[in-house]
């Protein structure tokens, strides 16, 4: 049984062969429906951090694959305070042929993970965003083509979970990355190691700086996040002061070329890391970004919970097709 915690758990094929599969799903689903491939299952979805997109991208792509999703907020399971993380686990496996998690602690998912007897996939947590970086990289598909070398994308904000789950997608599968932040909230050295141990095998070249004019130069891509996620209100004014040169503005973007595309896995705090003209400017992707994680995710619970192969693994533990 496989879980989805980190893009680190994946191989380069396996990204790319999910990503072919979100593909065939998006057109499938476009062009009349979508098979049931996931007639009479549940997907319990644990919510700690409320969201627009994760909630509806999964519910919505269960029902498109003939199954459920079953939303369970905060206040219903009071994770780690009313019940112990590896007592959720258990119990739901015991209703549900899925679990869909959105945390604080990526530990939590680790001991959910460990307890479970059904898939455990990640929609959020302190560490991580793998299905949001999914739906990115389906999203560069459209837009790029297939193969990633030669291009660059730019990340620029706080390393926190949104960048780490970029610098493992993109080192897997051959994206060259160069993450901009301030010297105080730049990623951690682990994950720069296993970041740089992936690059040396795809053939990605991977650089952090502190300079975001810099960075933009060669850019295909910018992409931000916002500077104060959920959990750190308290440090919001601090981190305003630290990010102010950082903002993603008409100023900043003249040291990109003009044919650079903008991302943000939205909420955006509009007037804080970007401004309304980047976010609402002719090359902006943000709202493709934004549909693609319901194509990106169906094509994660089809492998995880319906057992269909990837396009182009053969050594995939599944034989089911879409």
């Amino acid at each position: 049984m496989r879980h989805l915690l980190t893009l680190a758990d994946l191989s380069s094929e396996e990204i790319g062969g999910l990503l072919a599969l979100a593909e065939k799903l998006k057109r499938q689903h476009r062009r009349g429906g979508n098979r049931p491939l996931l007639a009479g299952q549940v997907l319990a979805m644990l919510f700690q951090k409320p969201s627009l997109r994760t909630r509806v991208s999964f519910e919505v792509g269960m029902e498109h694959l003939g199954g459920h999703g079953l939303y369970l907020a905060p206040a219903e399971v009071g994770l780690g305070v009313r019940e112990s993380a590896a007592d959720v686990a258990r119990v739901l496996s015991r209703y549900a042929q899925g679990i869909m998690a959105r945390v604080f602690k990526h530990s939590d998912l680790e001991i959910m993970a460990a307890h479970a007897s059904v898939p455990i996939i990640n929609g959020l947590s302190d560490y991580d965003h793998p299905c949001q970086v999914m739906a990115d990289l389906l999203t560069l598909r459209e837009h790029l083509g297939i193969d990633f070398r030669r291009q660059q994308l730019v990340f620029i904000g706080d390393g926190y979970n949104m960048a780490n789950g970029l610098l493992f997608g993109a080192s897997k599968i051959g994206l060259n990355i160069v993450v901009a932040t301030p010297d105080a909230y730049k990623p951690s050295s682990e994950v720069m190691a296993r970041t740089m141990e992936y690059a040396e095998e795809s053939g990605a070249r991977v650089r952090w700086t502190t300079d975001p004019h810099e960075a933009l130069h060669e850019a295909d891509v910018v992409y931000t996040d916002v500077w104060t996620s959920m959990g750190q209100e308290a440090e919001n004014e601090v981190r305003r002061r630290a990010f102010r040169d950082y903002q993603l503005n008409a100023a900043l973007m003249k040291s990109a070329p003009t044919r650079v595309l903008i991302m943000h896995c939205l909420p955006a705090h509009r007037g804080e890391e970007i401004t309304d003209e980047v976010a609402d400017a002719p090359n902006s992707i943000v709202f493709d970004q934004a549909e693609n994680r319901l194509h990106a995710q169906k094509a994660i619970l089809a492998w995880l919970m319906g057992g269909v192969k990837l396009p182009g693994v053969p050594q995939s533990r599944v034989t089911g097709s879409a």
